[in-house]
């Protein structure tokens, strides 16, 4: 059996490696966006250390966001990576107290010029691919927080219960996944608490020629304000009922139609009290012996499982069933925001910088979204962060000079080598 080797001298000499060799995919993409100039111009405020230019800063905070390091602590490994620093463009790293001040300072006088700046990006890369119909996908979820920051509050909380938390809502697109609206809320929140802004400002920024518009939401919002200003904008919806008394008792004298699968549909119309006028309800009854998972979630009686869907569109019960059922991916996107990208790691103490940080890293969302469909071939377009950051990202590389020529030297049975060579080919021909 061989043995691994023993005499090995141990010298820490070595000062152009990197595992972060990847990230030069990444710096090339945002160069062809003018990432770092946009930012630098659109995004001024007063500063008192001139060390670090806005753009500088910014760019300092998203590619951790973006390679896992998940705390600002974390980051000191970019201080000492040369290589990385080099190929970012990134003069020097700063240090996490340096970071959480500028987000304070971002989050107090430059939050809007931000959030403009990636608006208008977006709508770039919507002009780019040509997409015509959307999809908003709403929905909440729950950042519990450790320690005393500002509007963390105890509200719904079904993990843990009790705990400070915040209640952000987010609204995405749904065919192409995207985000597009969202704001950072105390943990008191109400679910559709300031639902129709976000609702407002997803459609403030459709392309004028956006042929048609529909939204999905969870009972969260089922609310008559919601639908009142879906209709003013002659939007299709479709959102789960909340099970009142009086739906209720509706359900047990349908005439149901079964459908293979042992699902069963039926519809009445109802006008819900305070509501403007009838709407269509469509009824989605199950077997519990088919899904005994949804005897947690759904409405039940006897043996059966209850979903009801409020809409104002023409599908036909099952397929409007589906078309809700295509929601899910938002979920997805939201485990993937905690998981790979640190949107449940609260930075700093205080409630503007947390928000600077938040509006921040759903920019590096769809920067990343941007950067897989744009630049990579379509079998990695549908990879998550995860995925792409070890496949990708994180590659070990040694950066050298041959002929007074840079030369990063990637590994030689790398598997991906044509994915690169896609990837810098189809970012110099990027026009956006």
């Amino acid at each position: 059996m061989a043995k691994g080797s023993r005499n090995v001298r141990i010298s820490f000499s070595a000062d152009t490696l990197t595992h972060f060799g990847g990230v030069y995919l990444l710096h090339r993409f945002f160069t062809r966006l003018g990432l770092r100039q946009a930012l630098t111009k659109t995004v001024q405020f007063p500063q008192r250390n001139a060390r670090y230019s806005i753009g500088d800063m910014l760019l300092a905070l998203l590619y951790p966001m973006v390679l896992g390091l998940e705390r600002l602590e974390s980051t000191h490994l970019l201080t000492r990576n040369g290589v990385f620093q080099y190929l970012t463009g990134l003069p020097t790293y700063p240090n996490a107290t340096t970071l959480r001040r500028f987000l304070l300072r971002l989050g107090r006088r430059a939050l809007p010029k931000l959030r403009r700046l990636h608006d208008r990006y977006r709508a770039r890369v919507v002009a780019a691919e040509g997409q015509r119909r959307f999809i908003f996908d709403l929905d909440s979820t729950v950042l519990v927080v450790y320690g005393h920051q500002e509007q963390a509050r105890r509200g719904y909380n079904p993990g843990k219960r009790g705990r400070l938390s915040y209640h952000p809502l987010l609204g995405f697109e749904g065919v192409s996944r995207d985000y597009w609206a969202g704001e950072l809320r105390p943990g008191d929140a109400h679910t559709a608490g300031g639902a129709p802004e976000l609702l407002e400002a997803c459609f403030a920024q459709l392309p004028p020629d956006a042929r048609r518009v529909d939204v999905r939401g969870d009972k969260g919002f089922y609310d008559r304000k919601i639908v009142t200003a879906l209709e003013a904008r002659r939007a299709g919806f479709v959102i789960v009922a909340r099970l009142t008394k009086p739906i209720k008792a509706r359900l047990g004298g349908l005439r149901y139609t079964e459908h293979r699968g042992r699902v069963e549909t039926a519809e009445f119309w109802y006008q819900p009290h305070r509501w403007p006028q009838r709407y269509r309800f469509v009824v989605i009854r199950r077997s519990l012996a088919e899904d005994p998972s949804a005897q947690l979630t759904l409405f039940t009686v006897k043996r059966h499982t209850y979903q009801v869907l409020v809409t104002n569109l023409d599908l036909q019960p099952l397929n409007l069933w589906r078309f809700y059922n295509d929601r899910a991916g938002l979920e997805l996107i939201i485990r993937e925001l905690k998981g790979d990208y640190p949107l449940g790691r609260i930075p700093t103490k205080h409630f503007f910088a947390n928000e600077a940080f938040f509006h921040l890293l759903l920019f590096a969302y769809n920067l990343v979204q941007w950067f897989k469909r744009l630049s990579l071939p379509e079998e990695c377009q549908a990879m998550t962060l995860g995925t792409l950051r070890s496949r990708l990202l994180l590659t070990p590389g040694q950066f050298i000079r041959s002929h007074n020529r840079p030369i990063l030297k990637l590994p030689t049975a790398f598997p991906y080598q044509e994915v690169w060579r896609y990837a810098l080919k189809k970012i110099d021909r990027l026009r956006l």
